[in-house]
């Protein structure tokens, strides 16, 4: 099987999922194992909390545990998907605080949970470019390779979902 996504052109992760900063997991629903097998990263009971941006029947996880499906575009988000993004990183933060793991996914585990990731980062304390270094580092340097979720962050929600508002009022 191929590595690479014909729709991106960037080659799978070599993990299922990576911890990006204590007890927040960052991930997608399919990786590239040693010997360039494509594999499905199936979630069972390994995290309290799954946050899925991107969905697949039979990638669990296991009903017992808490799992929200917020579907998001790779793409520019509507200031209603930014105001998503905002609540997905303060439940992941909440929730790590209360020592829960927490794992956030989409499809590659690149730029969708990477969003979500690096805004509970910022969210718990640390600057936008240290928190996308973070999330590059652990992940995947082709994590955030989405630009305009880099000036998002960049430029904080806050003022991203404001202007993104005004994209769709006029």
């Amino acid at each position: 099987m191929k590595t690479r996504r014909k729709d991106r052109g960037e080659p799978l992760p070599g993990e299922p999922w990576n911890e990006v900063g204590p007890g927040l997991w960052m991930g997608g629903h399919v990786w590239v194992d040693r010997t360039g097998e494509v594999r499905e990263a199936v979630v069972d009971r390994e995290f309290d909390l799954v946050i899925s941006l991107f969905t697949r029947v039979g990638h669990g996880p296991d009903p017992s545990v808490r799992h929200l499906v917020r579907t998001l575009p790779d793409a520019p988000l509507t200031a209603d998907q930014i105001g998503t993004v905002q609540e997905l990183a303060r439940t992941a933060t909440d929730a790590v605080r209360a020592g829960r793991s927490v794992l956030v996914r989409c499809h590659s585990g690149y730029n969708r949970s990477g969003l979500v990731v690096a805004e509970a980062l910022i969210g718990q304390g640390l600057e936008p470019a240290a928190a996308i270094a973070l999330v590059r580092s652990r992940r995947s340097p082709r994590a955030l390779n989405n630009r305009t979720f880099e000036d998002y962050l960049t430029t904080g929600l806050d003022v991203a979902r404001l202007l993104s508002g005004l994209d769709e009022s006029g």
